[in-house]
């Protein structure tokens, strides 16, 4: 791979560009992490201390008691001073989605989608336990998830 930096004192802001002969799985990888390393981290706060919480590591955000947390890999659990709608805006909209009024989810963390109840859906975001999708969102997530009844 060839790496090439030209500087431009004209320009606002950092722009890449990839170069590839044809689409590959190694061209796909590389953008996808280049477009996560652009995302903004959330502010997390445990009593007096405050981390900085990559986008990727975040399995869930929810409210809870008129407070809003965000559940990581790993379990811990951070405080954040945002609102979930406020979160909605700075989330990469590809990768969270809101499943509910009182929470959103990393599709990238689900490990398993349980249609069998009806009117919603159990999604399991391996070790943080499950999530449930509420009847308003099924839709949503649904077409988000590109899940069909199969027709037998």
């Amino acid at each position: 791979m060839q790496v090439e930096v030209k500087l431009d004192p004209e320009r606002k802001e950092i722009g890449i560009v990839v170069l590839a002969p044809a689409p590959s799985p190694e061209v796909e990888e590389l953008v996808r992490r280049l477009e996560a390393e652009q995302l903004s981290p959330l502010r997390g706060w445990q009593g007096d201390t405050m981390t900085l919480l990559p986008q990727s590591q975040v399995v869930r955000c929810y409210a809870q008691d008129k407070r809003v947390y965000a559940a990581v890999d790993g379990g811990a659990v951070y405080l954040l001073p945002e609102r979930l709608y406020e979160l909605e805006e700075q989330l990469d909209r590809r990768k969270f989605v809101r499943i509910s009024n009182g929470e959103i989810i990393n599709l990238d963390k689900v490990t398993a989608v349980d249609l069998s109840l009806t009117g919603t859906i159990r999604m399991t975001l391996g070790e943080a336990g499950y999530a449930y999708v509420s009847r308003r969102y099924v839709k949503k997530i649904k077409e988000t998830l590109q899940l069909e009844r199969r027709r037998t």
